[in-house]
């Protein structure tokens, strides 16, 4: 793991790369998003990760096209809202993402979570794999799917495949979850990791609410870092994509600084801490 950089990428399922650290802009007010996805840019990011529902899309678009990267280098995910989730509202925010944002591609575009019924998902699904067809998204994936949810979609895209052959039923790259040692899923990192399915972990910081937390402390003492810092090194070397969001820009600056050391195995063993405990919402779980 000593060979992680910022500038360290994964290669999905799709045959697409992903870069290993991600900036988040849920709850980024749309007035400020452009300019702390610059500075985010500037500091090394290339990975910024948005979503219908967090209303910034066009504002992050705005933010990497004035930073003078060219597109091919910036990677842009966003997410079809929970919201009356079917085929049709899927076709219709893919062509919003494309005419509000003025890209000409969605490098990866996600479900946000499995809530609106098993038809609803799966219709979903469709109008991604016919988005990736079209040229106008490169990956696809989920975000919240519980191992019931995997399953479920696991099963239609093999039997798409049976009748319409090979890549018809698409291609699941990424499953975007709430991932931090205190909700490490096992159960669901294993289904995916099985599979060659990567996990970006949402959440990576657990919203600042363990930086007093004694498992932490001494291991920001010894390294001189932040207990985030901490954190989202030991997301890295889960082999997971963090997704830390700050709209502080010393923060920004400070959530990408996780390269000049490393867990040890003791260490990483330490913060297995087995319990469950979400931050955050946890749709994982839900059975409709």
């Amino acid at each position: 793991m000593t060979n992680l950089t910022i500038n360290t990428k994964y290669r999905m399922p799709s045959g697409h790369e992903i870069p290993a650290l991600g900036y988040g802009v849920y709850q980024t007010p749309a007035d400020i998003t452009s300019e702390v996805v610059q500075h985010a840019l500037k500091v090394g990011y290339r990975h910024v990760d948005s979503a219908v529902a967090y209303r910034n899309e066009a504002n992050c678009a705005e933010g990497m096209k004035k930073s003078g990267i060219p597109r091919e280098e910036l990677f842009f995910t966003t997410k079809i809202p929970p919201k009356n989730l079917c085929y049709e509202t899927a076709k219709e925010h893919i062509e919003n993402t494309l005419k509000i944002t003025g890209f000409d591609y969605v490098d990866l575009y996600l479900l946000h979570s499995p809530y609106g019924g098993k038809e609803g998902r799966l219709g979903a699904w469709k109008a991604l794999v016919e988005g990736v067809q079209a040229g106008k998204i490169r990956s696809i994936g989920v975000s919240n799917y519980g191992v019931h949810h995997l399953d479920e979609l696991e099963a239609w895209i093999k039997e798409t495949e049976k009748k319409e052959g090979p890549g018809s039923g698409g291609i699941l790259d990424i499953n975007q979850i709430e991932l931090h040692p205190w909700l490490a899923r096992p159960d669901i990192t294993e289904w995916c990791k099985k599979r060659g399915v990567l996990c970006e972990a949402y959440c990576p910081i657990v919203r600042a609410t363990k930086n007093d937390d004694p498992l932490l402390l001494p291991l920001a003492k010894k390294y001189n870092k932040t207990p985030s810092q901490i954190l989202i090194r030991w997301s890295l070397q889960m082999g997971f994509v963090p997704l830390p969001k700050s709209v502080t820009k010393s923060r920004i600056e400070e959530n990408a600084q996780v390269y000049d050391f490393e867990l040890t195995k003791g260490e990483m063993e330490s913060l297995d801490t087995g319990v469950y405990e979400s931050c955050s919402w946890d749709p994982t779980t839900s059975h409709d």
